[in-house]
This record gives C-alpha cells, structure tokens and sequence, in this order.
C-alpha cells in the first residue's frame, strides 16, 4: 500500500486513563497533520475499549488493534501495586506487538513508534525496525521531572528523601515534599521501586518526549527540562507539550439521559461533581463522612458512588446490597437518598464525565486528581476540591492548589486517614459561593482560555506537535527515497 503521509503507531496501556489520552493524540495526528495511525492497546477489559472507540467522530479514523490478553498472575505477587502488575504486563505483550507491528508493516510500514510510560521497553522493537521512537507522558511535565531525576538520586539524597522525610529537590523544579512523593520512591526492595528506576533511565534513550500539558501551565519545568546546565542533563532529549488531550463531549445517548436530564434543570454553576475516577475508592468510614458533607453543605451534587473498600483487594467487586428502606445502599448513610433527593443525584459505577463537566449548571468538582480528570476540569472551567487517592495524584493536587491556584484541599490528608464531614462541608462552600472561593473561581476561568488558546492553530501546542508531525514527515520522505535506492 502506497502512501504519501506517515504512518505513525501507538502504544496504549491498561486503564483508561491511559487509552483516553492516547486515542486523542491519535485523532490529533489524524485531523490536523492528515497521518495514518494504528493504535495497539493492551486492554483487560475489551467492553472498554470499544466504548471509548464509538466515541470517535469517525469510527475508521484509527486503525486499532487489541492485543491478546496476557495472564500474569504468575509473574507478580498478588499483593504488587497496580503500576507494578502494568509494567509486567506490558512486558509480556512485546512478542505480541512485534508480530502485529510485523503485520501491519506488510501494508504500510509505520515511521514512528509512540509509546506511553509503562511501554518503553517496546522502544527497543522501533530500533529494530528503524522507527522513530517518542515517549508520551499522559501526566505532567513535574512528574516527568520526579521520575527522570530518580535514577540520579544518590544514596545520600535516597537517605534524606525516604528515611530523614525532606523534599526531594529537583534542578529547576519545585520541590517534591515527602507526603506528596510517588509511592514507587519509598521502598528500594519492592518491585516497582527498581521498575521506575528503569524507566527513569529509558525514557530519555527515546528521539522525543511528548507530554500533556502546556508552554504557560508549566513554564519553568518545561525551561529546566530544556537547560542542559539544569534538568536537561537529565531528561536529555527534546521535551513537546502538546496538551491539554481530554475527551471531547458529545450528544448523550439514551442510557445516559438521566444524568444530563437532571443536570438541565439546575441553575448555573450549581451543581458539585463529586468522582474519584475509574479505578478510586474510599473507606466505609470515608464514604459516610462524604455523604454527610455534601448533605450539610445544602449544595445540588452528582456523586458518582462506587462501593467502598477497606483493606480488602476484593472489596471493590463485591455486590451491592441495598439495605435502605429508600433503596440507599447499605455503604451510605440510611435515608440519604431520600432526604436529598430534591438536589442530589447518587450515579452507581460510572458516569459521562467529559459531558458532565462541560455542562453550565457544573460548578465545581471533587476530584481524585488524575491528570485526565484534572485536564478536563480546567478546560471546562471548572473549579477543584483536591482528593488525591494514588499514583502522583498528590503530586497534582499540590501543583493545583499551591500553584495554579484553581483547588482547595483538606490539611486533614496529613493529619488523619478520615476528612471529617464538617470539613468536607467547608470545602464545598468555598468552590461554590463563599467569597474566599472568588479567586479559585476566577484563576481556573483563565486557565480555561489559556489552554484553548494552547491548542489553537499556532498556539504553542499545535505548533509543539507539528514540529513532531515535521520530524515524521522527514523520516518517512528518507524512507521512501532509501525504498527508491533499493
């Protein structure tokens, strides 16, 4: 098959806070620079991937393929942290991505290789082939900061960070505070502390490092990442923003109509969105605590619920009982269906965030912090209540609210393993309508602006990505004379 655009192929890991940015930065390839794009995705749960797909204005916009499952039950301790069973996962599917990228090269060979944080291994697959090989970091440039500087760390510094609890300074960068640190930093003898290590040192071996974000988000990481006196001794490589990459709303469909039904006939800017993302829990005695916060703060609300896990691996598959006499399952406080029924909504397992957030009667958003959630709360306007569970969500809840100014976020995180329904009250009527709150309110509307100026055709992300587009460009252009030469 003949072609006079590249053909770009990208590598996707479980979850979908991994797929989501992902097929965005696909659909960008496509739309705006007209390239030819194969997605692989490595997916546990193929329902999911397929409802994301349909998302597509153009179903054969991409070209994606699932690769087979992989069992690793074998490979991880079952008690391994979900980064660490990913990575192994990851791993075992290369032979798999060889053969298929062995395939689709029959048709129309790829130019480039674009993997996300968990697949650079397959780096080694785009050599072989002689592909360009980008790394795409679908968080932000501090965390690519804190993960290119670890394997750096020397034994004095591991001793002050982990042991002694100071900052972990970075060149450049704010500092990582002790209680905000990734948790693979902390335990040297566990699995994934060696996994991240690796990572560290692969990700600059790569001919680019996209991230999801943006020139006036990040101005000086992004600066210490290009300084070759500062981070960029570190990261080495030339660093691409080219965010923010967030799912775009589209028309409901039917099954949801109940959700958005209801949301249309609230006021502007009235309603708290309260989620914890695909994969975020809380404790039976967290969830009682919220559930009497957002009451006491006489606020509307759309709590998308999730049954609560305490200590147990299992406690997020078991099966709802509803015990309450007005159907409120048995994990929220009895009759509180009922006694808000007038101005909250109880959503079970999974609701349509994207068009929810983008929604006017949407003023604020209690959220995990995962960067996709935190990409589309600040296009959309959106005002935060910071409650970060894991990964480097404390990392993103602190740039929220200590530097750009668009969250509030409890002190009792580091006091107290339960937010107190009092306090969770407090939070809520400062995003909403307390004056203390106007500045939050005001600051996250600029940064909406700002980050749709970013995208724009000559704003900075556009322009990050075309320069990525022009590299692939030039190497398919060698490929087809060295073809010619043959």
């Amino acid at each position: 098959m003949k072609s006079t655009k590249p053909h770009v192929a990208l590598l996707a890991s479980p979850g979908m806070g991994h797929l989501i940015p992902v097929l965005e930065l696909g659909k960008r390839l496509v739309l705006q620079h007209e390239f030819h794009v194969t997605i692989f995705v490595v997916a546990t749960d193929t329902a999911t991937v397929e409802s994301q797909l349909r998302n597509l204005p153009n179903p054969k916009l991409l070209n994606v393929v699932s690769l087979p499952p992989v069992d690793v039950s074998g490979l991880v301790d079952p008690d391994a942290s979900i980064v660490t069973k990913i990575i192994v996962m990851m791993r075992e599917t290369l032979p798999a991505l060889r053969s298929a990228i062995i395939s689709i090269t029959r048709q129309l060979r790829p130019t480039a290789l674009v993997v996300d944080l968990f697949g650079s291994e397959a780096m080694a697959i785009a050599d072989e082939f002689e592909m360009l090989k980008y790394v795409f970091i679908a968080s932000n440039a501090w965390f690519l900061s804190a993960t290119a500087y670890f394997p750096t760390i020397n034994k004095r510094l591991e001793e002050e960070h982990i042991n002694e609890k100071k900052p972990l300074m970075i060149p450049g960068c704010k500092p990582v505070r002790f209680e905000d640190t990734l948790e693979a930093f902390l335990d040297p003898k566990d699995q994934v502390y060696v996994e991240y290590l690796r990572l560290g040192v692969e990700i600059p071996t790569a001919d680019g490092i996209l991230i999801n974000t943006w020139e006036d988000l990040e101005p000086t990481t992004l600066a210490a990442m290009r300084d070759a006196t500062s981070l960029g001794r570190v990261t080495k490589v030339s660093v691409y923003p080219i965010g923010p990459l967030v799912r775009q709303a589209r028309p409901s469909p039917v099954q949801e109509d109940s959700v958005m039904g209801w949301l249309e006939k609230q006021p502007s800017e009235s309603v708290m969105y309260v989620s914890f993302g695909s994969g975020g829990t809380l404790s039976s005695n967290q969830m009682i605590e919220l559930a009497w916060g957002l009451e006491l703060s006489q606020h509307r609300f759309v709590w998308v619920v999730r049954p609560p896990m305490d200590d147990d691996a299992s406690g997020a598959f078991f099966k709802v009982d509803n015990n309450g006499s007005d159907g409120t399952p048995n994990y929220l406080p009895d009759g509180f269906l009922t006694r808000n029924s007038d101005k909250g909504l109880v959503v079970p397992m999974w609701a349509p965030q994207a068009e929810i957030l983008s929604h006017p009667s949407i003023g604020g958003f209690l959220s995990h912090c995962g960067w996709n959630s935190t990409m589309e709360s600040v296009v959309n306007g959106v005002p935060m209540i910071a409650w970060p569970l894991y990964a480097e969500q404390k990392m993103n809840a602190t740039m929220l609210t200590e530097e750009l100014g668009v969250a509030v976020r409890s002190k009792e995180f580091s006091m107290t393993p339960i937010v107190e329904r009092e306090e969770i009250e407090r939070m809520v009527r400062k995003i909403m309508v307390d004056k203390e709150g106007d500045g939050i309110r005001s600051r996250v509307k600029e940064l909406k602006y700002n980050a749709h100026k970013a995208l724009s055709i000559v704003g900075s992300s556009y322009n990050s990505l075309s320069k990525v587009a022009k590299n692939c460009e030039a190497s398919f252009q060698g490929q087809l004379s060295k073809a010619r030469g043959a």
